[in-house]
């Protein structure tokens, strides 16, 4: 495999700037890393967010109150619209509505139909299961509050990325039994599904992006591992991967997490549903909001428009 040269350059020009020594993430406070990403990846999507794309800050049901979210709603989007409930990334730990700001306004975008991210909690402050009970208590407030959003119920889906990515198929596991909320689509980007055994790329990659350590600093944060009903946390362990929305699951070349979601999409077919995996064996974790680092972004992003258009449309 051979990475992609715009990220190549990227990676060789925060190598070259990088500190001597850089303290563990446990010895940082959670905010201060949380404005490192935000300033980080905000300033690497700016210059292709489509502006045309109207944006709504509102609140809405969360697992223990009301939480932030953000509505995008495209120029072309009929009312109502399909509406995909998103998830943003950052290891349950870090990332929020600024981080995923243009990646959520090219999928709005490029699919035509709504997005609603929202902001849960965070850990460590809220440790397993906040940050999943927020994830589907938003997504049944977003099936009952259809009309206000301008979505059509018979035409939801959630999504998310690396840790967004969990939520998101998590949901779809909670919701199979509720037949009053159908999703039609979980679009999975480039997940953390935690499988029974650790696959190939988590054991033989560090890095680029997503580093060994950050993964055990993220999962010490979330502390879902000792928790009574921690397998939520884990949806390639789940028992019964039958009767669920259509799956579209993106992985990367260079990232500890693409075996496991190459193998989630299989075990989602295995199990008679639709999946499609599309990999992308040059790029790296968290791609999808680097928007300005290289032009293979943009056209995995109209990629990922196109299948929530194909699904929600």
């Amino acid at each position: 495999m051979t990475l992609d040269p715009h990220f190549k350059a990227m990676l060789d020009a925060q190598a070259a700037n990088a500190a001597a020594a850089t303290p563990p993430l446990s010895q940082i406070p959670p905010e201060m890393v949380r404005a490192g990403y935000r300033a980080q990846r905000t300033s690497q999507n700016a210059s292709t967010a489509p502006a045309s794309v109207a944006t709504r800050d509102l609140q809405i049901g969360g697992g223990a109150g009301p939480v932030p979210a953000r509505l995008y709603t495209p120029a072309e989007a009929a009312t109502p619209s399909g509406l995909l409930v998103y998830f943003h990334g950052g290891g349950f730990v870090i990332g929020d509505l600024e981080t995923h700001d243009a990646h959520c306004r090219r999928l709005a975008q490029f699919s035509g139909q709504r997005v609603l991210a929202v902001d849960y909690r965070l850990a460590p402050e809220h440790p397993f299961p906040a940050g999943h009970d927020d994830a589907l208590a938003a997504t049944r407030w977003a099936f009952d509050h259809a009309a206000e959003l301008g979505a059509d119920p018979a035409r939801i889906g959630v999504g998310g990325d690396s840790a967004g990515g969990n939520l998101a198929a998590s949901v779809a596991l909670d919701l199979r039994s509720d037949p009053a909320r159908r999703l039609k689509l979980q679009m999975l980007l480039y997940p953390a599904v935690w499988p029974e055994q650790e696959t190939q790329s988590r054991q033989e990659r560090d890095g680029p992006v997503l580093s060994k350590a950050a993964m055990a600093w993220f999962e010490a944060c979330l502390a879902f591992a000792d928790h009574p009903d921690g397998r939520r946390a884990m949806p390639a362990r789940a028992s019964d991967l039958g009767d669920l929305p259509a799956a579209y699951v993106v992985t990367a070349g260079f990232d500890p997490l693409e075996h496991e979601g190459r193998d989630y999409a299989g075990a989602l077919a295995k199990a008679g549903g639709e999946a499609r995996h599309v990999n992308y064996p040059s790029l790296v974790h968290d791609f999808f909001i680097m928007g300005d680092v290289s032009p293979a972004v943009i056209e995995a992003a109209k990629e990922a428009g196109a299948a929530i258009r194909a699904a929600l449309g």
